[in-house]
């Protein structure tokens, strides 16, 4: 069977991508690391926001193997994903104001906590509104986004800020404006997005950083095994009661 030509230039744009955000974002990342090291050591929690497709970055460090056991999901329902029936109320409800701080305000999110907000375009009303209602609650917000949109788009949200504006730490994707990264004389519209797999590897990048700064203060990072080795259950077990208290997916 031959190869297919457009499938290796999605491959080629990918990796470019990632080459691109290990070295350009590396300090902001070191930074993130660092700041949720820091929450850890403190006694405080961590929590991960996502809509949308950018639900999927959040997800990918929560209750996963080889990841923090401390990182929460923070869901606003009808926006994880393509989960509700039709699928373009996850994009409304992007821009309904008021949501973020009607989800935080019910949150077990403490001021000295930290959140991670996963957007793309950084510029719908729920993870603008997300970021300032943390911020304004006292936690640390780190956000992970494309600053393309913010220099190519306006904002949807009243103030005409995008999420990078109300962040301690920001991350950039590097993604472009629409999010597809391939085009084709015989196809109308550009096509195969890669944020999912640019943001991810943010995410773990972001991760392995925090990791990395809790050792060298000689604190072992919670961290969970794969259920699937032998004494992965037993292992995790034991971190899920250590940590219980700031734990929040199992409740």
């Amino acid at each position: 069977m031959s190869e297919s030509k457009l499938a290796g230039q999605f491959f080629d744009a990918a990796i470019g991508l990632l080459q691109r955000v290990r070295d350009e974002e590396a300090g902001n990342v070191a930074a993130a690391g660092t700041a949720i090291a820091d929450t850890v050591a403190a006694g405080g929690r961590l929590f991960a926001f996502g809509a949308g497709h950018s639900s999927l970055a959040a997800q990918d460090v929560v209750y996963r193997a080889g990841g923090l056991a401390l990182m929460n999901l923070l869901a606003v329902p009808g926006t994880v994903g393509v989960d509700v029936t039709p699928a373009t109320l996850g994009s409304a409800l992007e821009r309904v104001d008021g949501l973020a701080g009607a989800v935080l305000d019910s949150s077990p999110a403490k001021p000295g906590d930290v959140l991670v907000i996963v957007s793309l375009s950084g510029r719908n009303s729920l993870p603008v509104e997300m970021a300032m209602n943390a911020r304004a609650l006292g936690l640390k917000v780190i956000g992970v986004t494309s600053l393309a949109y913010t220099e190519g788009t306006k904002s949807r949200h009243a103030s005409g800020t995008f999420l990078r504006d109300h962040c301690d730490i920001v991350l950039d994707s590097k993604i472009a404006i629409g999010d597809a990264e391939l085009t084709h004389a015989s196809i109308p519209a550009p096509f195969a997005p890669a944020s999912t797999v640019v943001t991810s590897a943010l995410m773990q990048a972001m991760m392995a950083a925090a990791a990395e700064s809790l050792a060298e203060r000689g604190i072992e990072p919670p961290l969970l095994r794969s259920g699937n080795v032998d004494g992965g259950h037993e292992w995790n077990g034991r971190v899920l009661t250590e940590y219980g208290d700031r734990i929040f997916f199992r409740h």
